[in-house]
């Protein structure tokens, strides 16, 4: 029996790579669904090429473009995010992707595990947000959340059955600022940011990992997935990106998970898991390295790293507030609003600035999600003082 697959996000670099691996095991893996926000032109062409049941364009002034591009074929087309949410809890599903960006994918991430659905967990955000809530909610429904990002994944991979983690290493390649001073980092522009040394994502993933905010959030993902301290969550900065990540264990002994720089891989674990199938493709090949390196992450020059951390140890509503300012800011960014550095100082100042709250519940995390993109887009006009 194939396995029927919603892909959130099907236009953006995870969901391509998605439909690259189902289309790759058409005995195993169905596409069920496919959405996407804006880019109706390539949802139609996916729709046309994997025939889902149903076609969700998140941006309801597009639904019109969409449904005359499909016209001619026997697919559901719907508009709008309650659509979204609302398409994730169809019952012949059984894995949800979440690729969305940003805080868009906790809601129909929540209303997937409600549904019972499997989550591929590529949507950080969801778990940087909504940690607490989302792990209450997917226990109750007995609902599995299994990594997508490539360090998760390792880790995942990694992990032994009756024997606790004691620590969890996170690996990140640095970025393409990694050697910068932080007088040149004043001057960088996004085309620079853009330019990942390893990995080929979209633009907003590219900016986090330039300002290493994307570690950061991976840090609290981890937290919220391993059921681990933040004292227990270290990062290193690992410029080659063959070991994605690793895990010590109580004894000393250290597992790691090494592959070439792939998103395919961890996708189609999670779609397989427990199962391995084959993967086409480049395979890691040792006699091309030499060496592997291994350095400190610089907090000073790439603060966003502090403050997640600093975030994380708050704990809640403090992580949603760093994850709404962020989202502002690296659209400033990219809009040549704000400087690199800029980003950071906007960021550290809406932590100050938004009402905190210690047991936040779904309508706080809204509420402090909109306020804070307020005073974040008040910050970036205005300048931080």
């Amino acid at each position: 029996m194939k396995k029927q697959i919603a892909i959130l996000g099907a236009t953006g670099s995870i969901g391509t790579q998605a439909l690259q691996v189902v289309e790759e095991h058409p005995d195993l893996y169905e596409v069920y669904a496919l959405t996407a926000n804006n880019k109706v032109d390539l949802l139609a062409e996916q729709a046309r090429k994997f025939r889902p049941e149903a076609v969700v364009i998140a941006n309801e002034d597009k639904y019109s473009q969409l449904k005359e591009a499909l016209s001619d074929m026997p697919v559901k087309v719907y508009a709008g995010t309650d659509a979204l949410c609302q398409i994730v809890e169809s019952q012949p599903i059984d894995i949800v992707l979440t690729a969305m960006v940003g805080y868009a994918g906790l809601r129909p991430t929540i209303n997937a595990i409600k549904a019972g659905k499997t989550i591929a967990l590529a949507n950080k955000e969801t778990l940087v947000v909504a940690g607490e809530l989302i792990n209450r909610l997917a226990g109750e429904r007995h609902t599995p959340i299994l990594p997508v990002d490539s360090e998760h994944s390792a880790v995942f991979q990694c992990l032994e059955m009756n024997n606790p983690v004691h620590k969890i290493i996170l690996t990140a390649s640095g970025g393409p600022f990694r050697t910068y001073t932080l007088e040149q980092l004043k001057t960088v522009t996004k085309a620079q940011a853009l330019k990942h040394p390893n990995w080929h994502m979209g633009a907003k993933i590219t900016i986090d990992s330039a300002s290493m905010m994307n570690k950061g959030f991976e840090v609290m993902e981890a937290k919220w997935l391993f059921g681990v301290r933040p004292d227990q969550i270290e990062v290193v900065v690992h410029p080659q990106s063959v070991i994605h990540s690793m895990v010590e264990f109580e004894d000393g002994a250290v597992k790691a998970q090494l592959g070439v720089p792939d998103m395919r891989l961890p996708i189609q674990y999670a779609f397989s898991y427990p199962k391995r199938v084959h993967l086409s493709g480049e395979r890691l090949d040792f006699s091309k390295y030499d060496t592997l390196t291994f350095e400190k992450p610089d907090t000073t020059r790439f603060r966003n790293l502090a403050l997640a951390y600093e975030a994380l140890h708050q704990g809640g509503n403090m992580p949603c507030i760093v994850n709404a300012a962020n989202e502002v800011v690296v659209a400033a960014f990219l809009s040549d609003r704000i400087s690199f550095l800029g980003m950071s100082d906007v960021i550290e100042k809406a932590m100050t600035r938004v009402p905190f709250i210690r047991t936040p519940d779904y309508a706080d995390y809204v509420e402090t999600d909109a306020e804070t993109r307020r005073i974040a887009a008040e910050l970036v006009i205005n300048g931080v003082k």
